[in-house]
């Protein structure tokens, strides 16, 4: 075999071998994609609005990224126990946490967090907002907002209340409320928002402010009454429902955002991809309608106007917190 011929074959083997490898590259960038797995972390258990939210979207988020995308509750401490878990966590978009309200809250009713809420995270997407109702037990014998807070006032201490828990939003929406109609009841605590309404329809407790989910399928139980919506505005899922402040608490409003947040310092370019992703999902109407069960209102947002969102929240909940009077050491 001449030299030359043997170059020629040799370059040819090369080439060859080249060329199996760049076909196979894209095969093994897909196989290495499609293996990444999202963890979401929902800081309540299961049954909270943050955990029917991120499983009613969860599976179409992962296929929309190419990836797994798997829930991972972990309750505790009013949501701060999955917070300071995200907030620890490598910033490379894997991780993320299905945050709300109680998330900015917590930065002001707790003394000590491992965390800060607002700098140890970026704000990825916006998912949606979550009403709340003030809902009486049927023994309380009220029909109204205005008849609520006569009846309170008249004999304070007298009653109870419950919520989801010291510091989840269903606390702060009642404490700031009855702070603002300069009412006194006793909070009682329990581990959901499912089992706060269950103390309701069992005469156990009073009161409630629970998320629209957690009540909507006690319209027309005579165990319960729902008096009103927290928010600014008539809820879409319950438009026959006056507001608080319409109703007997002018100027009172309460609701929620949704959405996922990413430890502080994760690439720009990752949070943006997360957003379009996330945005995408919430445009099918299969999870439209999802949420319409759920009483959430699907929200879109990109990354950055998702961002000064959560600093005007942080403001706000820094007021309904000092409003309220609550602190937990």
């Amino acid at each position: 075999m001449t030299p030359t011929l043997f170059t020629r074959r040799s370059l040819a083997a090369v080439a060859a071998a080249t060329a199996l490898v760049g076909a196979f590259a894209p095969v093994q960038a897909q196989q290495q994609q499609q293996q990444r797995v999202i963890h979401i972390v929902v800081p309540f258990g299961t049954g909270a609005v943050q955990d029917t939210v991120a499983r009613s979207l969860n599976a179409e988020l992962g296929a929309a990224l190419n990836a797994g995308a798997i829930v991972e509750n972990r309750a505790g401490a009013g949501g701060t126990v999955g917070a300071a878990a995200v907030a620890k966590s490598a910033a490379d978009g894997n991780t993320l946490l299905l945050a709300a309200a109680s998330h900015n809250i917590a930065g002001f009713l707790y003394s000590k967090l491992s965390y800060d809420p607002l700098k140890d995270f970026v704000g990825v997407a916006n998912i949606g907002n979550a009403g709340y109702v003030l809902a009486v037990a049927s023994g309380l014998n009220v029909s109204s907002t205005a008849d609520f807070i006569k009846e309170v006032k008249a004999n304070p201490g007298k009653y109870n209340y419950a919520s989801a828990g010291n510091g989840s939003a269903t606390h702060l929406a009642m404490a700031s409320f009855l702070a603002k109609a300069g009412l006194e009841m006793t909070h009682i605590p329990t581990k959901s928002t499912g089992e706060a309404v269950n103390e309701v329809l069992a005469g156990r407790v009073q009161a409630v402010i629970s998320s629209s989910i957690g009540v909507m399928g006690f319209q027309a139980d005579p165990r319960m009454k729902l008096l009103a919506s927290t928010g600014k505005a008539r809820s879409p899922f319950l438009p026959s429902l006056p507001t608080v402040a319409e109703s007997g608490l002018p100027g009172y409003a309460f609701d929620s955002w949704i959405g996922l947040l990413a430890p502080a310092g994760t690439p720009k370019a990752e949070v943006e991809r997360l957003n379009a992703a996330t945005n995408k999902v919430l445009a099918d109407p299969v999870i439209q309608e999802r949420f319409k069960r759920l009483g959430v209102e699907p929200r879109t947002q990109s990354a950055e106007d998702f961002q000064k969102l959560l600093r005007a929240d942080w403001d706000a909940m820094g007021a309904v917190v000092k409003a309220s009077g609550a602190k937990i050491d």
